[in-house]
C-alpha cells in the first residue's frame, strides 16, 4: 500500500519551526510521506502564527489557499489557540490544535488518512534523526517553551503557557547529535531564554555523565566546547546575563545578543509591563562592550504604542544614539485580541504611527551603516549559507543570525560550498550587509 502523503505548511517564528519538525518527523516515522504540492496530498496541515493581526491574516490566507487547493485542512500553531476565530473565516477545516500540541495533530491526520505503519512512541522525535526544515549546516534549539511575563502587549502566555524549562541532558544530548550530524551553527531559542531553568529552580541534570545545573550560563559552557557557532536568541538583559559576556570575549559562544528591549523610555517600558529593564541598560551595554568589543547587539522596538508621546519618541531616538545597537527591527503597535493594552488611554493615529516608524528606520539606518563601515578592514570568520544561481557566494559573520540579519557577499574563484567557514578580509559594506574576499595563504 502506497505511503500516505502530508502536505506541511509552516508560518511564523524560528520555535514554531522547531515545532513543525517535530510534527514533520512524527509523521514520517508512521510512514506518511512529506510532499510540497497539494495536489496529491491526502490532507494538509497549516502551522499557524497568531502573535499580531497581520500574522493571523496571513495565516488565516493560507488556510484558505489549502482548502481551495486541497480541501482537507488541519489547522495547529498559536493561531489554534483561538478555535473559534478560524471557524468563523473557515468553517471546514477539519480539526485545530493549539501550539506544541504534536500528538493531537497526528491523531487528526490519522482519522483522515491511516498510518501506514504502527507508530513507536519511543521513537526519538528530535532532528537530525527526524526531520530538519532549515538548511543542513544550521539548526534552531529550543531550550524553553512558554513564558511567565505578563507584557501589556503581548498574548504569548496565553497562546503557549508558563515558562517551561527542557532539563539540560536533554538539550545537550539534542545539540550534540545535531553538531554529529554537521550542523556548525546552533541558534538557541525560547520565548525568554534568560530564564532558561528558573521553573526546575535550576535543576541538576547530567551531560555526558557530568553533573550540570539546568541555567543558561552552565548550558552556554556546555554548548561552547562542541566546536560550532552557539548563537542566543531572545535573551532578556537579567542580571545573569553579564556571566554570558566572558564567555564571548573568550570565544566560547558568538558575541551575539538578540535583545527585545521594545522600547526606551521608562513610561512606556512602565506602560508595557516590561521585565527586566531599567535605567542602567545603557551603562551594562557599555559594561558588555568594555569586556567583549566585537559584541554585536540585535533586537526588536515598537513605536506608537498607546501614550507614547512625542516627547517618549524623542527619548528613543537619543537613547539609540547611545546604545549603538547594529541591529534593529521596528514594529508599529497594532492591538492584538486578548492583550491588556488593547484597553490603555491614548490610541495613537495610524499616521503618526507611520511617520515615527519611518523616521525610526531612518535614524537607526545611519547608525547600521556607520556600525557597518567600522567592520571594514576587519579580518572575519564567515560561515556560507548558499552559492546562488550567479555563482555569487553568500555567508554570514558571527554578527549575523539567518533571515534576519544582513550577509557578507564573498568574491572569490575557487568553489566554496554551503557549511563553509572561511577567514576573509572585509572590503565594503552598505546599509545591512558587508563584502569581502577569502583570506588566501
Amino acid at each position: 500500500m502506497a505511503n500516505p502523503k502530508v502536505s506541511f505548511v509552516s508560518l511564523g517564528c524560528p520555535k514554531a519551526l522547531v515545532d513543525s519538525e517535530r510534527i514533520l518527523t512524527q509523521l514520517r516515522t508512521e510512514g506518511y510521506e512529506i510532499s510540497s504540492d497539494y495536489d496529491d496530498a491526502a490532507v494538509v496541515v497549516v502551522n499557524t502564527c497568531g502573535f499580531i493581526d497581520s500574522a493571523k491574516a496571513e495565516s488565516l490566507d493560507a488556510i484558505g489557499e489549502a482548502i481551495a487547493e486541497n480541501g482537507r485542512v488541519i489547522v495547529t500553531g498559536c493561531m489554534g489557540g483561538d478555535e473559534q476565530a478560524i471557524r468563523d473565516v473557515h468553517p471546514s477545516v477539519l480539526a485545530v490544535t493549539g501550539p506544541q500540541q504534536y500528538e493531537e495533530v497526528v491523531r487528526a491526520v490519522h482519522k483522515v488518512a491511516p498510518p501506514s505503519k504502527e507508530h513507536d512512541p519511543f521513537t526519538d522525535l528530535v532532528p537530525p534523526q527526524g526531520i530538519k526544515l532549515t538548511p543542513r549546516h544550521y539548526a534552531y534549539l529550543k531550550i524553553s517553551e512558554g513564558c511567565n511575563h505578563s507584557c501589556s502587549f503581548c498574548i504569548i502566555p496565553s497562546m503557549r503557557g508558563k515558562l517551561v524549562s527542557r532539563p539540560i541532558g536533554d538539550v545537550m544530548g539534542e545539540a550534540e547529535r545535531l553538531v554529529n550530524a554537521g550542523v556548525k551553527e546552533l541558534l538557541v531559542i525560547s520565548q525568554d531564554t534568560s530564564a532558561y531553568g528558573v521553573d526546575l529552580k535550576y535543576r541538576s541534570g547530567f551531560w555526558n555523565g557530568r553533573p550540570m545545573k539546568t541555567r543558561l550560563d552552565e548550558l552556554c559552557k556546555a554548548l561552547g566546547e562542541l566546536g560550532v557557532w552557539v548563537r542566543l536568541h531572545y535573551v532578556y538583559p537579567y542580571p545573569s546575563v553579564d556571566d554570558i559576556i566572558p564567555l564571548m570575549a573568550e570565544g566560547k559562544i558568538l558575541p551575539y545578543l538578540d535583545i527585545p528591549f521594545q522600547h526606551a523610555s521608562p513610561k512606556i517600558l512602565r506602560s508595557m509591563k516590561r521585565p527586566a529593564f531599567e535605567e542602567k541598560t545603557l551603562e551594562r551595554i557599555k559594561q558588555w562592550r568594555s569586556i567583549c568589543p566585537d559584541l554585536t547587539i540585535r533586537s526588536t522596538f515598537i513605536v506608537g504604542y498607546p501614550g507614547e508621546t512625542e516627547e517618549d519618541f524623542q527619548y528613543l531616538l537619543d537613547w539609540l544614539d547611545e546604545a549603538q545597537l547594529d541591529r534593529i527591527g521596528c514594529f508599529q503597535y497594532s492591538n492584538v485580541e486578548g492583550a491588556q493594552a488593547n484597553q490603555l488611554p491614548d490610541q495613537i493615529p495610524e499616521e503618526v504611527k507611520q511617520e515615527r516608524w519611518e523616521r525610526f528606520m531612518e535614524h537607526q539606518q545611519d547608525i547600521s551603516t556607520q556600525r557597518l563601515q567600522q567592520k571594514v578592514g576587519k579580518r572575519m570568520e564567515i560561515l556560507v549559507d548558499e552559492i546562488a544561481e550567479d555563482g555569487l557566494t553568500i555567508g554570514r559573520s558571527m554578527g549575523d543570525a539567518p533571515e534576519i540579519d544582513g550577509n557578507v557577499f564573498i568574491d572569490t574563484e575557487y568553489e566554496l560550498f554551503p557549511g563553509d567557514i572561511v577567514t576573509c578580509d572585509i572590503t565594503d559594506s552598505d546599509e545591512y550587509d558587508l563584502w569581502a574576499t577569502p583570506v588566501v595563504e
